[in-house]
């Protein structure tokens, strides 16, 4: 059997550092299902349906003229559809840890979609996070993906030994999940990112081919209960859609006018039939009655027309990139034709499948709760408040949370705290800007997300002496250079000259020069601040850089940087003479924002375990810049690491004069 459709018979077989949720999870299946056998209806099945980049209102039963979806609008007329359904993130990963852990991302580490990185890194769903498997393989439930994953950090090597792979999670099946890096979509045999996965049928449309697999496996466990995901890779760009539907739908009237996409509608149909042939595989089987049938989006729109009138769309906070489709289909228990306007969010998929099996919606492990009375009519959700953290450029978005209590929505951006208060019962488009006129309301919502971004723990603090108490490193610059290492980049001599004396470090050039002062301190713990006060720089439109981080040598250091000609921040990470900047998003978005020159400007690097936060004061206070994770390669947790490296500025130019005014570390109790 090809490695893309293998099963692994057993759960954790492959785990790598489980929790002791996760190794009781192993035991506890065989057991379940035995008790399940031996008398009384088994649990429900869950069948959960995603469809990747769906905007909120694509399918017919949400007001789409132009799509066609039948079976999803049919499932929708005889069950129940939510209005105000939102995914747990704007992007795709995020989302998808919430689906499998009941949390908020930014318990789980992945806040924004995995890049395919150059290098190791920390960006993967860990196991040691109890997912579904481990809630679920207790009541006997078989546990399944078919489909995108997309929380697996390297994609080279043994799948099964890969950081955060699938059955790492104890999943039974994964079937058709990516081994390479996913990119722009690729929907026809052969898939580029599964080489090893063999075609069924000439010319295979790999839509359809998740639907083949979802009908045989609701025919291989039709006799135990089953969680499965049918994680659908469309509709996710590029387009690519059979030819046969992709000419159907050019030819409909308003093919060309927007938001009607042909190539979107077509992929959409297959998706479509998949999940009509899901739902016929149940009541082939006698399943229907005992199966909830989620259909769902794991991010809103990156078509900014196909969300209106929602505001934005894939990767913001604003409505269109995080209210989504949700459709649930379970006859007998969900009544047909119901409308629910509840905010309700993919966090609470796995505490309501927990609560169907029979374990109660845990309160205290998840984030999310159980929406089994919403679906069966026999209670309400009282939940008020619901959280977002998108911490990241990406294109033009700046890094900004969200929180929405009651009707209110505060949107806030990560820099500088600029917050937006809107109704979105009333204003559903995010419209009118409240906060002027509602300040109490928008202190109330920011006080809920300040509490919230705190619990969560994602951003280690400003460097204020109340966070960092204890002093590691004071360098005034106030005589020589006796404490430091002097080295170029690469190895070498450096043809610039360096002096230090009456509070500056002195670096000047006639040609191209890149500096590095190491220290003689490396930082005592993981956990610490080191700032970089700057002083005046060249001035002459080239290289004209200043650094702040950590180095061992001219080969290995981790840096953020300040060009000052171009005002823009970013970093830098080399390991053994390679630039492995991993996982780096686009950071356009802060060129022309930060001014180093200004008198009293100060720069900094952050950390926190295997977490950097850029922070730079142009002498209003700290304001957030970026985030880095170097853990993969350079893992500041171990001793040994920090041992090694050395609290280092450093200078890049081209020729010219820059002076730096200090540089300080200090370091947590």
């Amino acid at each position: 059997m090809p490695p893309s459709t293998f099963r692994r018979p057993s759960r954790r077989s492959v785990l790598r550092g489980a929790s002791a949720v996760g190794l009781t999870a192993v035991a506890a299946p065989a057991l379940a299902r035995g008790a399940a056998s031996a008398g009384g209806p088994p649990p429900p099945n869950v069948v959960v349906v995603s469809i990747d980049d769906l905007g909120w209102r694509e399918f017919g039963a949400y007001g789409n003229t132009f799509n066609e979806t039948p079976h999803i609008d049919r499932l929708a007329r005889e069950g129940m559809r939510f209005t105000r359904a939102y995914s747990a993130a704007p992007i795709c990963s995020p989302t998808r840890a919430a689906l499998m852990t009941g949390l908020y991302p930014a318990r789980t580490g992945i806040t924004d979609f995995l890049r395919e990185a150059p290098a190791a890194s920390d960006k993967f769903l860990s196991p040691d996070i109890p997912t579904v498997p481990d809630f679920l393989g207790p009541h006997g439930y078989t546990t399944a993906l078919i489909g995108k994953w997309h929380l697996t950090e390297t994609y080279s090597g043994e799948y099964t030994e890969r950081p955060g792979n699938p059955y790492a999670h104890g999943l039974d099946e994964a079937i058709a999940s990516e081994r390479l890096y996913i990119a722009d979509g690729d929907y026809f045999h052969p898939y580029r990112f599964m080489p090893d996965l063999p075609a069924r049928t000439p010319g295979e449309y790999l839509t359809d081919r998740l639907a083949d697999e979802a009908v045989d496996f609701v025919a291989r466990h039709r006799d135990e209960p089953f969680f499965l995901h049918v994680s659908n890779y469309a509709v996710h760009t590029a387009l690519a859609a059979k030819p046969d539907l992709l000419a159907k739908y050019e030819a409909k009237p308003g093919a060309g006018q927007l938001p009607n996409r042909p190539a979107l509608a077509a992929m959409l149909e297959s998706i479509d039939d998949q999940v009509g042939r899901i739902v016929a595989a149940l009541d082939e089987h006698g399943l229907a009655e005992r199966t909830l049938v989620l259909v769902t989006s794991d991010n809103g729109s990156p078509y900014r027309d196909a969300t209106a009138p929602l505001r934005g769309g894939k990767s913001e906070l604003y409505e269109g990139g995080i209210r989504v489709p949700l459709v649930a289909y379970w006859p007998g228990r969900v009544a047909p034709g119901r409308t629910d306007a509840t905010p309700v969010s993919t966090i609470d998929v796995l505490p309501t499948a927990l609560d169907l099996a029979g374990g109660g919606p845990a309160a205290g492990s998840f984030d999310g709760t159980s929406l089994a009375p919403l679906l069966t009519g026999r209670g309400r959700l009282r939940r008020e408040t619901l959280f977002w953290i998108y911490p990241h450029f990406n294109g033009d978005r700046h890094p900004h949370a969200a929180v929405r209590h009651g009707e209110f929505k505060l949107v806030r951006r990560l820099r500088g705290g600029a917050g937006e208060l809107y109704h979105v019962g009333r204003d559903p488009g995010e419209t009118e800007d409240l906060a002027g006129r509602h300040p109490a309301k928008l202190r109330r919502l920011g006080a809920l997300l300040d509490d919230h971004l705190a619990d969560v723990g994602l951003f280690a603090p400003p460097p204020d002496p109340g966070a960092y108490p204890v002093a590691e490193l004071d360098e005034p610059f106030d005589t020589d250079l006796a404490h430091f290492t002097v080295l170029s980049v690469p190895g070498g001599s450096h043809q610039g000259t360096a002096t230090a004396g009456d509070g500056r470090l002195t670096v000047t050039t006639q040609a191209p020069t890149h500096m590095l002062f190491l220290s003689d301190t490396a930082p005592r713990s993981d956990a610490f601040a080191l700032v970089l006060d700057t002083g005046t720089f060249a001035g002459t439109g080239g290289q004209d850089t200043v650094f702040v981080g950590l180095a061992k040598d001219a080969d290995n250091y981790l840096l953020f940087r300040h060009h000052n000609g171009l005002r823009r921040a970013g970093w830098d990470l080399r390991i053994d003479g390679r630039l492995i900047t991993v996982g780096m998003e686009p950071l356009d978005n802060l060129d022309g924002t930060v001014d180093l020159s200004r008198p009293g400007s100060r720069y900094a690097l952050v950390a926190r375990g295997k977490v950097a936060t850029a922070y730079v004061d142009q002498g209003a206070g700290w304001e957030f810049l970026f985030t880095a994770d170097a853990g993969g390669v350079l893992d500041l947790t171990d001793p040994e690491v920090r041992a090694a490296y050395r609290y280092t500025a450093s200078v890049r130019l081209d020729r010219g004069t820059i002076t730096l005014n200090g540089l300080h570390a200090a370091g947590r109790r």
